[in-house]
């Protein structure tokens, strides 16, 4: 669960020697959606919350930077509600983030923001102290956010005007894990500082086709809940194909071994090979230098217990270690409804 935070560590770490650097306060008020009939007596109040992000505008001193229009990266430090203090308490986050220019016209732009880190609450489920909480079953869960930001800057100044979706869940981890889902609207203003020199740094060039090996290792807690958390393995072989500086497309046949499937009371007849899903997947592939983002969709050819549907998603990120190796880190859901959290190592048999 660390990684997310890790990937873009590295990110902002690597982006320091070449950009503007700067502060940005938001201030946000939104709703909780009840996307369940469960969570219908969950929203009770406003959502309101509150970020702090050290944001750095990068300056075409690398081919990604031209390539995305000079986009805005950052991290920052969520803290607020989500509607409803006395069940769902109250969260703290820590998140990465890249906004990506759509207009720009003088001092006005219109970002696309997207992002990924670590959110806690001091208040998930508990059969006796808090049984209501349906939607969050541990403190430490994932955190992504997907915004459409405006801003207006006055020389070192601006001021920003945004529409967020911000959402919390343990991708199966541990239940119940309906998930949190809470739109914002929020108003921000901004400060840069003095602009670093610019240093050329040096790109991990890509080659234009590879392909390779996925090895994963994750957990999930069956449903219903006190059915027990179960290893999950799987494994990938793959094909990328880059078009550009910006874009790629992977192909994958992916092995998925859910080994609680064997221990889950809607299967009491289930032989060894049975929970064993393959899958055909195709995704859309983002880079960033070493941190590129993957958005796809697969489709089960052998799913024997069929305890989902047969259309799986999975978006997430990855970064490369090495010419060879990249760590990854992606959400592999069901539509709205997470099958669980993917860690695992990509090797690149033709680098």
């Amino acid at each position: 669960m660390r990684l997310p935070i890790l990937f873009f560590v590295s990110f902002i770490v690597g982006a320091k020697a070449f950009t503007q650097p700067g502060f940005e306060y938001r201030q946000k008020l939104g709703f909780l959606l009840a996307h369940r009939g469960l969570m219908a007596h969950l929203p009770q109040a406003p959502a309101v919350a509150s970020e702090l992000s050290y944001i750095y505008q990068t300056k075409n001193t690398k081919p990604w930077h031209e390539a995305y229009r000079n986009p805005m990266v950052g991290g920052t430090l969520f803290f607020g509600s989500v509607g409803n203090n006395d069940i769902l308490g109250r969260f703290t986050g820590l998140y990465g983030f890249v906004e990506l220019p759509i207009i720009k016209y003088k001092a006005y732009r219109l970002d696309f923001r997207f992002s990924t880190g670590l959110g806690y609450t001091n208040r998930p489920f508990d059969p006796v102290l808090n049984p209501e909480n349906v939607a969050i079953g541990s403190k430490v869960n994932a955190l992504m956010c997907y915004a459409l930001k405006q801003s207006l800057r006055f020389k070192q100044t601006g001021i920003t005007l945004g529409i967020d979706m911000t959402h919390f869940s343990n991708a199966s981890y541990q239940m119940p894990n309906l998930g949190i889902n809470v739109p914002y609207l929020s108003l921000g203003v901004q400060r840069f500082f003095a602009q670093d020199t610019p240093k050329q740094q040096t790109t991990l060039e890509k080659p234009k086709f590879t392909y390779g090996l996925t090895a994963i290792l994750s957990a999930k807690e069956m449903r219903p809940v006190g059915v027990g958390r179960y290893p999950v393995y799987a494994m990938s072989l793959f094909g990328r194909k880059y078009f550009g500086p910006k874009a790629g497309l992977e192909a994958s046949v992916d092995i998925i071994y859910k080994t609680g499937l064997l221990s889950h009371p809607s299967y009491p007849n289930a032989a060894s090979l049975d929970p064993l899903q393959i899958g055909l997947f195709l995704g859309y592939v983002q880079p960033f230098d070493r941190v590129h983002f993957i958005y796809g969709v697969g489709v089960y050819v052998r799913d024997v217990l069929r305890p989902d549907v047969p259309v799986y998603i999975r978006l997430g990120s990855r970064y490369a270690l090495s010419k060879e190796l990249e760590a990854l880190v992606t959400l592999k859901t069901h539509f709205a409804k997470a099958d669980y959290m993917e860690l695992g190592i990509i090797y690149h048999l033709n680098r």
